[in-house]
């Protein structure tokens, strides 16, 4: 089973986006932790580590997928 992980800061484009992968992901082929780096500020770096630049944005077995544009990963750190 592949693993995911979405991270977001809770924008209205970060939660729009969070639906529509807990909605479309087939939870049979993949498992899939929500991560809202606004609450979870230690694992910021971790997000960069994996790659991410801006929220949302998607890392699936080490591959990022950056969803639209909420907010850089900077404005996060803030």
């Amino acid at each position: 089973m592949s693993q995911a992980i979405f991270y977001h800061a809770g924008c209205p484009v970060c939660v729009d986006a969070e639906q529509v992968v807990v909605d479309y992901l087939d939870t049979a082929k993949i498992t899939t932790e929500i991560v809202h780096l606004g609450t979870a500020r230690d694992r910021i770096a971790e997000a960069e580590r994996a790659g991410v630049k801006s929220v949302p944005a998607l890392v699936i077995n080490g591959n990022v997928y950056h969803i639209n544009f909420g907010a850089s990963l900077e404005d996060v750190k803030g």
